[in-house]
């Protein structure tokens, strides 16, 4: 363990890391609320031990554990034990001897991201819940924020986030990897949730200009997420277009509010370093098997 843990660096790791603890206590205990009730059970005890214990060697895989076992714990105590619970409570204990969680097991952290990203986007949803189920669940944003972004109220939001876990509890949609036949059209629907949250935040002229840049940046970096995970053409084409395109935003509004039309602006304000990488993405995505729209739109807006 190592000394001088303090709450601002409990908080940092939570902005870090909370997304992914997450995904991996979703498919430990196979329960969204249930998964975010241990979540941030495990930071609290987190922001109580670790400034006097120090910071555990391996911090991610002690939330998950600690996050687990406050999960057991919770459905243990409850009074009415009903027969769900009960076998569940059997499957966590006939586990509880061969779990370890390691930050060395690259590949589950991997695919538990993965896992709850195509979760989040199944085509059961409508796109209205996977929007907002994606913002909730892998960005962290609180449905306040999701609801000013989109101009409607927290209530609305709310109800709209759990429709969708009740739909995907209810449905038994399962939380797992699509399988390579699957592949290329769920992987359609994820980039098309991206886009739309890019474009939510990158076409709004009004509004809270800070919140609206918040979902765009919160957009590419599912798209670099995305990438990291599955290294296809048509993510690698999305991800440039989105940087080409935000390379420009310091542009498009005046002082006034107004947008700016394109042969109007003033390029020296456009981001060179994001239009760099927009490129080399676009010449990747190129060379591969599957040029899609939008390769084909970033190449343009190269």
């Amino acid at each position: 363990m190592n000394s001088q843990v303090t709450a601002e660096a409990i908080s940092a790791l939570y902005q870090q890391q909370s997304r992914r603890v997450l995904a991996t206590l979703i498919r430990l205990l196979g329960d969204f609320e249930l998964a975010e009730e241990a979540l941030q059970e495990a930071f609290a005890c987190a922001l109580q031990q670790w400034p006097v214990d120090g910071l555990p060697e391996q911090p991610r895989a002690w939330l998950v554990s600690t996050g687990r076992f406050k999960a057991i714990d919770k459905i243990r105590q409850q009074q009415t034990q009903r027969k769900y619970q009960q076998q569940w409570l059997a499957e966590q204990e006939e586990d509880g001897e061969a779990f370890q969680a390691d930050e060395a097991d690259h590949q589950n952290w991997h695919d538990d991201e993965l896992r709850l990203i195509f979760t989040c986007c199944h085509p059961a949803l409508s796109t209205e819940a996977q929007i907002a189920l994606t913002l909730r669940e892998i960005c962290g944003l609180t449905t306040e924020q999701i609801a000013k972004a989109f101009l409607t109220s927290p209530v609305t939001i709310a109800q709209r986030i759990v429709r969708a876990k009740n739909k995907i509890r209810d449905a038994a949609i399962p939380y797992e990897i699509p399988t390579q036949e699957q592949l290329p059209e769920r992987l359609d629907t994820v980039l098309r949730v991206i886009y739309l949250l890019f474009n939510e935040g990158y076409s709004q002229s009004s509004g809270d200009q800070l919140l609206c840049a918040e979902l765009s940046a919160q957009a590419i970096r599912l798209g670099f997420l995305l990438l990291e995970l599955q290294s296809d053409s048509e993510t690698m084409g999305l991800l440039a277009l989105l940087l080409l395109q935000e390379s420009r935003r310091p542009a498009r509004i005046d002082q006034q509010g107004d947008l700016i039309l394109l042969a109007d602006q003033d390029r020296s304000l456009w981001d060179q370093s994001l239009i760099q990488q927009g490129i080399q993405l676009v010449e990747r995505s190129l060379t591969g098997r599957r040029i899609g729209p939008y390769g084909l739109q970033a190449a343009i807006a190269a």
